[in-house]
């Protein structure tokens, strides 16, 4: 039996109906596709590897700062991210003239890191209990900005929330959703707006084996911390748990399910033989776990979350998959 954990309120519909007309023209309506494999469900991919940044962080970065008076954003903007939410950030403040500064782990990719400038962003690479304390503190020493924060803000969950709006739209009778796991603000946009509308279908966070901090919490019925060793799942997985995306995940999710890097390399190659994808590893946690039989029976979609991934590494683990 879980511990009693305080309730937080999540999102409304109202907010993400708003914030699906703020990001029209920035984000895409991206497409659902059947996966053509043979598995335990019939799974489908929500492809957000399709963004013009190759990421669903398009969408909360375009309605937070749609949100956000200018005056604000004038001052430039701050996030922390390994990656795909830098990009977001940076490419919505390019649009809007700003400057933009990202906080990023010294483990990140040079595949991200080089977006990031290229989209005009100042990058500053930390060590990672450093990247992870500006989470807590939303700000960064030196940097007057406005703080954008990736996952823990309501704005961007209502803008990650625009995707089960158009699920349900392409797949209504859905029986179940995979969604990866980083700082909970994917999972709890989607299963806001689906706990409203559908309140039937199964929800699901994806970890990977090597930063869990999602299983282990709910398992404690509190937040933990979990030994974090980095891999090329680079888009989710950290040592803990925010206490109230922890609140929000104990109110809305049915579970995490952990995969394997092994699972996780051989449904990227998967997604790229049977459908020609390019998924990231955080987006092939989510495959991992729908094909795997752990999400149930049925109609059951894996968000894509993104295919930022280096493609040298991308070859080195759908060859040796």
């Amino acid at each position: 039996m879980l511990r009693h954990y305080y309730k937080v309120m999540p999102i409304t519909l109202a907010q993400v109906e708003d914030a699906r007309r703020d990001i029209a023209g920035t984000a895409l309506r991206t497409p659902l596709i059947a996966l053509n494999a043979d598995a335990p469900a019939a799974v489908h991919l929500k492809l957000e590897n399709l963004q013009p940044i190759g990421s669903f962080k398009i969408r909360g970065a375009a309605n937070v700062m749609a949100r956000t008076p200018r005056e604000r954003l004038a001052r430039g903007v701050l996030t922390a991210s390994a990656g795909n939410m830098a990009q977001g950030v940076a490419f919505c403040a390019r649009r809007l003239g700003v400057p933009a500064t990202v906080v990023s782990p010294d483990t990140a990719p040079d595949t991200k890191i080089r977006a990031v400038e290229r989209l005009g962003g100042r990058v500053i690479l930390a060590p990672f209990a450093d990247w992870w304390r500006t989470f807590e503190d939303r700000s960064y020493p030196g940097v007057d900005a406005t703080f954008i924060h990736a996952f823990d803000d309501l704005d961007v969950m209502a803008g990650n929330g625009t995707i089960a709006l158009e699920l349900l739209e392409d797949l209504p009778d859905l029986d179940a959703v995979v969604i990866p796991w980083g700082g909970g603000g994917l999972s709890c946009g989607i299963a806001a707006v689906l706990r409203a509308l559908k309140p039937g279908v199964r929800i699901y966070a994806a970890e990977a084996e090597t930063a869990a901090p999602l299983a282990a919490s709910l398992a404690a019925g509190e937040p933990r911390t979990v030994e974090y060793t980095p891999s090329f799942v680079d888009g989710i997985g950290s040592k803990m748990v925010f206490a109230n995306m922890f609140a929000h995940a104990r109110q809305l999710l049915d579970g995490s399910i952990v995969v394997s890097l092994s699972d996780a390399a051989a449904a990227m190659k998967l997604a790229a033989e049977r459908n020609r994808i390019i998924a990231e590893g955080a987006s092939a946690c989510a495959i991992a776990a729908a094909i795997s039989g752990r999400a149930g029976a049925g109609k059951v979609v894996a968000i894509v979350s993104g295919g930022n991934i280096d493609l040298s590494k991308f070859a080195q683990l759908t060859g040796a998959a």
